[in-house]
This record gives C-alpha cells, sequence and structure tokens, in this order.
C-alpha cells in the first residue's frame, strides 16, 4: 500500500491548521513541511515585531495555501507563492524600516546642488606664494594651571589673550609682525595635526590681526575623553602669489593621507600574511584530522579564524584607537588582525584543495607532519597564496581609506574632517585621489595574479 492510503488527507488537512506544515511532514513530505513552517514563522515573527497589522496578511496567507497544498492533494501547489509572498513581506517592510523615500534626494535641491558643484572644483594645487606664519599653543580644555598661550619666531607673535579655551568660549587671538592691510587665514589644529576650525581676517596698517574666534566642540572629537586638558595649536598664516604652481594645502595633506594609508594596507597585509601561515596550516582539515588531539586544534583554530573574520576591521579600529590612541597605528593593528584571520581561512582552503597524492607518497615513506607540509604540500601552495595575498593587500588599501574615520589615520582621517568641516572641494578632490590610487592598484595586482595563476 502506498504511504497516501495509509495518511488520511482529513488528519493531514487538520494538522496543517494546527500548526503549517505539520500536515506535509506527517505524509513524508519533509522538505516541503519544514519550507512552510520557516516561511510561516519567519513571516510572523517579522509581522510582530514590526507591529503594522496590514503585514499580517502575508502569514496568514501563506497558512492558507499550505492547508491549501494538502487539500489538492496529489497534485500539490509548491512553494512558489509562500516564497514570492515572502520577499515580499521583506521588501515591503525593509523598504519602510530603512524609511525608503525618493522624495529626499530631490527635496533639498539647492544644497545639494551646491554640495556637488563644491566637489568638482579640486583643491590639489595653488598660485606658488610666499608665506608668513606663526604659532602658539594654547590648552583645551582649561587645567587648574593652564601654560601661557604666546609665541614669537623670526619677529612674528601669535597670542592669545586668554590663557586657555574651553567649548563655547570666545577667545582674543592676536597676531603681530604680518603683512599690512592682508587676508589672514587662522587654522585650529588638534593635538594629532588634523584642522578643526579655520577663518580669516584682514591685517591693520601695522601688521597687526586680531580675531575674536569662538571655539567650537569640533576641536574635541577626536579626543579619546574630551574632558582631558591638551595642547592645541593655533596657526595663523599670510600669502601672496610669486608665480607657478606648487602643492595647495589640501594636496599635502591629500599625499600624506594616501602614503599612510598605503603604508598601513602593506604592513598590515606583509605581517597579517606571515601569521596567516601557520594557522592556514593549523586550520586545514586534510592536515589536521589524522589524530584527535590534530583534529581538536583544527577545530579551535578554525572557529578562532571565523569569530575573527565575522569582526569588521573598522570595528577592531574603534576598539585599537581606545586602547593605544588615535594615529594610524591602532589601524594598522585592526587591519592586521583582521587580515591574520581573512586569510587564515583562504589558506586553508588552498591547502585542503591540493592534490591529495603527493600527501599519500610522503606518508607513505614515513614522514612526519612537517615532511609532509614542506615536500608536499607547500610546492603545490605557493603560487595560491602569493595570489591571495596579493588580492588581500588590494582589500586593505580600500579597507584602509575609510579606517581613519574612526581615528586610524590615513587618508579617511583628512576626509572625515573634511567633512564635518564642509569643505567639499577637499572632499571632492580626496575622491579622486582614493579612486585614482585604487584604480591603478587594482590594475597592476590583476595583472600579477594573472600571471601567477
Amino acid at each position: 500500500m502506498t504511504d497516501k492510503k495509509i495518511f488520511p488527507k482529513s488528519l493531514s488537512v487538520l494538522l496543517s491548521i494546527i500548526l503549517p506544515g505539520l500536515g506535509q511532514v506527517f505524509q513524508r513530505k519533509y522538505r516541503s513541511g519544514i519550507s512552510f513552517f520557516i516561511a510561516f514563522a519567519t513571516a510572523f515573527a517579522v509581522t510582530l515585531w514590526y507591529g503594522k497589522p496590514i503585514w499580517f496578511i502575508i502569514p496568514a496567507v501563506i497558512w492558507i495555501w499550505n492547508i491549501w497544498d494538502i487539500v489538492s492533494f496529489p497534485k500539490g501547489k509548491g512553494l512558489v507563492i509562500p516564497l514570492l509572498l515572502w520577499l515580499l513581506m521583506a521588501y515591503g517592510i525593509g523598504g519602510q524600516v530603512t524609511e525608503f523615500n525618493l522624495q529626499a534626494l530631490f527635496s533639498n535641491f539647492s544644497r545639494s546642488r551646491d554640495m556637488v558643484s563644491q566637489l568638482f572644483k579640486f583643491d590639489f594645487v595653488q598660485p606658488k606664494a610666499e608665506r608668513i606664519e606663526g604659532y602658539t599653543d594654547i590648552q583645551s580644555p582649561c587645567s587648574d594651571f593652564p601654560p601661557a598661550a604666546d609665541h614669537e619666531e623670526n619677529g612674528v607673535r601669535v597670542y592669545v589673550v586668554q590663557t586657555c579655551a574651553n567649548v563655547g568660549d570666545v577667545i582674543t587671538v592676536i597676531g603681530e609682525g604680518f603683512w599690512p592691510n592682508q587676508l589672514t587665514t587662522f587654522y585650529w589644529q588638534n593635538p594629532i595635526g588634523g584642522k578643526a576650525m579655520a577663518t580669516e581676517a584682514t591685517s591693520d596698517a601695522n601688521g597687526k590681526v586680531t580675531l575674536e574666534w569662538k571655539v567650537l566642540s569640533i576641536v574635541h572629537t577626536t579626543a579619546p575623553d574630551p574632558t582631558i586638558p591638551q595642547i592645541h595649536r593655533i596657526k595663523v598664516s599670510q600669502s601672496r602669489p610669486i608665480g607657478g604652481m606648487e602643492l595647495s594645502a589640501v594636496g599635502g595633506y591629500i599625499v600624506q593621507g594616501i602614503y599612510e594609508t598605503l603604508a598601513l594596507a602593506l604592513l598590515s597585509t606583509i605581517i597579517g600574511a606571515i601569521f596567516a601561515i601557520p594557522f592556514g596550516f593549523l586550520a586545514a582539515r586534510n592536515l589536521m584530522t589524522a589524530n584527535p588531539v590534530s583534529t581538536v586544534i583544527y577545530m579551535i583554530v578554525r572557529t578562532v579564524l571565523n569569530i575573527v573574520r565575522s569582526i569588521e576591521a573598522l570595528i577592531m579600529a574603534i576598539i585599537f584607537v581606545i586602547i593605544v590612541g588615535l594615529g594610524p597605528f591602532p589601524g594598522m593593528i585592526a587591519l592586521t588582525v583582521h587580515t591574520v584571520a581573512a586569510l587564515g581561512k583562504l589558506y586553508s582552503e588552498v591547502i585542503e584543495g591540493i592534490d591529495p597524492g603527493p600527501i599519500e607518497a610522503i606518508k607513505a615513506t614515513g614522514a612526519n607532519w612537517l615532511q609532509v607540509a614542506r615536500y608536499a604540500v607547500i610546492p603545490q601552495i605557493v603560487p595560491a597564496f602569493t595570489s591571495l595575498t596579493i588580492y588581500r593587500w588590494d582589500i586593505n588599501v580600500r579597507s584602509s581609506t575609510i579606517i581613519g574615520f574612526v581615528g586610524g589615520g590615513g587618508i579617511g582621517f583628512f576626509l572625515w574632517q573634511w567633512i564635518v568641516l564642509q569643505d567639499f572641494r577637499a572632499v571632492g578632490s580626496a575622491f579622486v585621489a582614493i579612486a585614482v590610487v585604487v584604480v591603478i592598484l587594482d590594475f597592476f595586482s590583476a595583472k600579477i595574479r594573472e600571471r601567477l595563476v
């Protein structure tokens, strides 16, 4: 007798009414039953979480379709309709949760037009000029005994009437020894050299310039603890053209940021690859499952690599910035740790996919684990390892461009400050520099990988 005659249809329908998919399981259609249950359960859970009654129609229809699938037995209606309904729910609720609104792209058209126009006014070079510059250091926020904010060098004196500055204070910055009747630029630099504020004033006939300047909260946004007094720097600068072109201040920062970005990517890739090699061998199933001890090691290493690899490098950078402070070093550590986990996993998969013939031949001679790895594994994996390492360097270059957004150094650190200051000329210039560097590196790394394959 067939299963259809053994199991009454009425009982299957009743079970499907009680719980979607149960009737199909009762008829031993396990795949169909489990699929119906998962579709209904996830749809019901999502709509219950979202809390909009209209979306309960989706799990209700899936439930009804599950019953109809049993009633129409033996033909069955399949899972296409429940899948389409589930996708409709996912995209519909997802669009509402993300506040999908195309109109917002055009509602602030004038503001976005001004911003976009600035993005294409690149700031790489400027007319060559002679300059007079001076600076003074100032403490912010204030401590009980702040140092004097007064500095004189080469006949140029810059000082602040107030000895220190808290956020919200209005300070009086005075410069002496500058060219008369010239536009003068004031920069506020945070302790790690980033430009936090900038404004302009004009010197008088005696070369003296005075500025009443309000201290904004942005000067402390890079500090791990904004309540700790730190030494900041106020720079005062004048310039006048002398003919020719030179790298602008923004261009100089872009060159410095790109250099740091490439250094971050290169060092993290090299160090990460070196540490990933032993992890790759220890996480290879075909090398580590010969006995219980090595199997345990394999499972531990594999699990650790999967956990570390699942944590984004940007999140690691936040943690290391807190531990070691701002700058390129925490960014390099974060990228290195993530590189070790990612390459370790990829290396292990390469090892698992090698030809087992040489391994069996070497083992047949009585060779130990190290000898098997040296003579049977390494000759097969060197090209693939090299190709993966170059590919990882390519990835790290892209990652290091944004790691500076959390204080991890590189071009991203300057880019974040320009975005906050709404200096979109500098932002557009940084975008172009990043795109050029990434395209060039991608081209050459692809060529190298082609030769290695």
